[in-house]
């Protein structure tokens, strides 16, 4: 059974940073590209970031690029989101993602109905 859990969300004033972690078991990580999402209140989930097998493919929603990185250590199974010069508008709930198929190509990175596998979130608040 595939488990994801986050860590590292928090209160953060604009501006600031923070890192998140999401660590997985329950299959082969590094077989398996990984991704991260968000959810504010009152939207739809959306795309933040993904990141291909063995990390030399990281992959930006547009919103996000130059601000956010994402980076895995396959031997410690996690993927993290190292974020940046963050505004109120990055407040969320930031979900970990992992596909149903280890062949999902950079072309789906974005597409939430690739992911089937999900961790329970970690709040993100921007806020002075």
């Amino acid at each position: 059974q595939v488990q994801l859990v986050e860590s590292g969300g928090g209160l953060v004033q604009p501006g600031g940073s923070l890192r998140l972690s999401c660590t997985a078991s329950g299959r082969t990580f590094s077989n398996y590209a990984m991704g991260w999402f968000r959810q504010a209140p009152g939207k739809e989930r959306e795309f933040v970031s993904a990141i291909n097998w063995n990390g030399n493919i990281p992959y930006y929603a547009d919103s996000v690029k130059d601000r956010f990185t994402i980076s895995r250590v396959n031997a410690e199974n996690t993927v993290y989101l190292q974020m940046t010069s963050l505004k109120p508008e990055d407040t969320a709930v930031y979900y970990c993602a992992g596909p149903r198929d280890q062949n999902m190509g950079v072309i789906s990175y974005r597409d939430i109905r690739e992911y089937g596998y999900w961790g329970r979130g970690t709040q993100v608040t921007v806020s002075s």
